[in-house]
């Protein structure tokens, strides 16, 4: 059985499903490192144009989850681990108001 690519902490579900009861569907994209550092960026569903150059990970409950395809080249021997932590969110990310940010964790599979 193949282990899931990306996957969530409780506390990460738990504000996932907070933004959803605000925001309606959510996606997620792993940012590339320019303005906002390398983070997972929340939006509403479709409010971020994914291209041909983005690859799909997975899903975090119903939420999909895009990475860039070069950056995923550098990520794909890991499982992503999506967290949340005290501060400010990207700039354009859903979760900035709550005063808590997304966070990516790896492990090696």
């Amino acid at each position: 059985m193949e282990k899931e690519k990306v996957i969530a902490t409780e506390a990460a579900i738990e504000l996932i499903e907070k933004l959803k009861e605000q925001h309606g569907p959510l996606m997620f994209h792993q940012s590339g490192g320019c303005c906002d550092g390398s983070s997972p960026m929340c939006y509403p569903r479709g409010e971020f144009r994914i291209g041909n150059s983005d690859v799909q990970l997975g899903f975090i409950g119903d939420t999909p989850f895009y990475m860039s395809r070069d950056q995923y080249e550098y990520w794909k021997h890991t499982q992503l681990i999506i967290d949340v932590v005290d501060g400010r969110g990207g700039m354009f990310s859903l979760e900035g108001p709550e005063g808590k940010r997304f966070l990516t964790r790896s492990r090696v599979f």
